[in-house]
């Protein structure tokens, strides 16, 4: 038993089986779908993905440090897998997905708000966006939403019917824990098709 609740899985190590095993299979599938250099970095992004989508489910915050490694690792990843010669101009261009990304949620963030007259998306939300912007290329960024959304809303739809119940519209849902899996989950989709 943890905080009154039984205990569904097996722990290893003091992390649930099912973490320990997502770890796994997301560090392989991120070295099947890009060997050397860029699978290991894929792997590292999956690693603090999966942190991310935990911590934010359990405590509905996302540590600045986590969003900051992301982000610097997919600068570095920018800059170590670029040609000699466009290294420059291709880690500028992450940054500039990264602030084209962090500012889009940046915005629904503010209408939400003005419109509902409350928060619907966390400020670390919004930098998780950004962090993820400097992985996934232009032409996905909008798929990494899409993901997110629908996961998200299938899970507010369907886990309580599992349970017995139904949606509380009211209900706080941590996007961030949906955002951070669509971006891994995108970069693997377009890793997957470059190579192809």
């Amino acid at each position: 038993m943890t905080d009154g609740r039984p205990r569904l899985i097996p722990s290893i190590g003091g992390a649930p089986a099912w973490t320990v095993a997502a770890l796994l299979l997301g560090c392989a599938a991120s070295l099947f779908a890009a060997q050397g250099t860029a699978g290991i970095f894929g792997a590292l992004l999956f690693a603090l993905i999966l942190s991310v989508a935990i911590v934010d489910w359990r405590d509905l915050i996302i540590p600045d440090w986590m969003n900051s490694a992301i982000f610097g690792l997919g600068l570095a990843q920018a800059a170590a897998l670029a040609d000699g010669g466009e290294r420059w101009s291709t880690v500028a261009d992450a940054l500039a997905r990264s602030v084209a990304f962090g500012g889009a949620l940046l915005l629904v963030r503010s209408i939400y708000g003005r419109v509902r007259g409350r928060e619907g998306l966390g400020l670390g939300d919004v930098k998780l966006a950004a962090a993820g912007g400097a992985w996934i290329g232009w032409t996905m960024l909008p798929v990494v939403v899409e993901i997110a959304a629908l996961s998200a809303l299938a899970i507010f739809l369907v886990a309580p019917r599992l349970t017995g119940g139904a949606p509380k519209w009211q209900e706080r849902l941590p996007f961030g824990s949906f955002l951070a899996p669509a971006v891994w989950a995108t970069w693997l989709i377009e890793t997957l098709s470059a190579s192809n």
